[in-house]
């Protein structure tokens, strides 16, 4: 007899528990889908309306505060960032995906390195059109560089086959200037 009330409390125990937790794990309520947003966030954020309804709730939020900051943006802001919004659009998900890395890794780097970035950048916007184009079709011919193997990697892949005799390295131009950062 105690032992089936201590199993009905235990029972009651746990039910309750899980009920409070399935309420602290609920999704976060759903953004608007493109025909609930109002005309001006629908003006402000029209390079994005091929797309609204596929993204993702969390992204449709970080679009909805940019719309929101819009209106305190200078006309030249404002005209600015209609241009980076449409360059966004254009993006392929690869592209984007690569732009919000290349972003996330300068945020790591230290304050001499991001200024060195911004300088580089400053002097790239200055080079003639010509040159930019050359730049950008020697960036895209050469191959994407793979990243470093870990440990782990590196130390499995020692394992499995002896070491190959050093290749000879053609020197490679420098790297061109990164892009500017576009809204993530």
């Amino acid at each position: 007899m105690a032992r089936t009330r201590l199993r009905f409390i235990f029972g009651v125990v746990l039910w309750l528990v899980s009920q409070t937790c399935q309420a602290a794990i609920s999704p976060p309520l759903p953004q608007p889908s493109w025909k609930q947003l109002s005309n001006e966030q629908r003006s402000i954020l029209a390079p994005l309306s091929g797309e609204w309804d596929k993204m993702e709730g969390f992204r449709r939020k970080k679009w909805l505060g940019i719309a929101e900051r819009y209106r305190s943006l200078s006309p030249d802001e404002q005209t600015r960032m209609q241009r980076r919004m449409t360059a966004w659009s254009k993006l392929s998900p690869e592209e984007r995906k690569h732009a919000r890395d290349q972003f996330l890794s300068l945020q790591k780097e230290t304050p001499e390195r991001k200024e060195a970035v911004k300088q580089k950048w400053e002097t790239y916007k200055e080079l003639p059109e010509a040159e930019k184009a050359r730049l950008k079709a020697e960036a895209t011919a050469r191959p994407t560089p793979r990243p470093a193997p870990s440990k782990a990697t590196a130390a499995a892949s020692s394992q499995a086959k002896p070491p190959s005799p050093p290749a000879t390295r053609t020197p490679q131009p420098p790297a061109a200037m990164p892009g500017p950062a576009i809204a993530r």
